[in-house]
């Protein structure tokens, strides 16, 4: 028997088993972003569909709200007419737009993570242009956005008067992200490093090894500082 040929096809054999195990790896892989951006899209339409019946029961009701102020109008009850009035436009504010970026899972999660925050009583403000950061995996950019956000909301809810603002732009060859979270005093010379993990300091630091590996994956850069009254996050990824 020939020793050498045996080896040789034996080792045409592992060249094909790995060939057809790396296949199948692509396979579920692809699969699996195709079943997260399902997910996605059903998340979202769900979400529309609940702004839609929100809004439509504020219509129907209208017509009764502005009768019930009518009345305490011609009855001169001006403070009722104003508490009822205030109250309508309580309610009218809790109902918020729907952000559309034209990338089904960056609106998933900006509208999941930006009504929560208003839910806390944090004022957002979003600056958002339409980018698909198609050179991301879905996972990474899932986990980038989400992380920046969530150590926003965290460090926010410390706050006497929380305010976040996201800006999401193209510039200068890169597509970033910036999450700024106003503070009442400075993060950074507390823990320079965002290394700090105790209970009472910032919640900036949970997110931020993350942060920067997956920058760093996708050749980009991120970058950590305050100004104005705000700490600041931003990512920067090669479009």
């Amino acid at each position: 028997m020939n020793v050498k040929k045996l080896q040789a096809e034996y080792d045409a054999l592992l060249e094909k088993y790995d060939r057809a195990l790396s296949g199948r790896a692509a396979a579920e892989y692809e699969l699996s972003e195709l079943k997260a951006a399902a997910d996605s899209i059903s998340r979202q339409d769900e979400e529309v569909r609940r702004l839609h019946e929100s809004i439509r029961s504020i219509k129907h009701d209208m017509r009764n709200h502005l009768m019930v102020i009518a009345s305490y109008l011609n009855g001169n009850d001006t403070e009722a007419a104003k508490a009822y009035t205030s109250e309508i436009l309580d309610k009218l504010n809790s109902v918020h737009s729907y952000i559309e970026t034209g990338n089904s899972l960056m609106n998933h999660i900006l509208n999941e993570k930006l009504n929560f925050a208003r839910g806390k009583g944090i004022s957002v403000k979003a600056e958002i242009e339409n980018l698909p950061f198609s050179q991301m995996e879905s996972i990474d950019f899932s986990a980038l956005l989400s992380n920046l956000l969530d150590n926003a909301i965290e460090a926010s809810e410390k706050e006497t008067a929380p305010e976040i603002i996201i800006q999401i732009a193209h510039r200068r060859g890169y597509d970033t992200i910036l999450v700024k979270n106003k503070i009442g005093q400075s993060v950074l010379t507390e823990d320079p490093e965002l290394k700090s993990t105790k209970s009472d300091s910032s919640a900036h630091g949970m997110g931020v090894p993350q942060i920067r590996s997956i920058c760093g994956k996708y050749g980009g850069m991120c970058d950590f500082y305050e100004e104005d009254g705000y700490f600041c996050a931003s990512s920067f990824i090669p479009a």
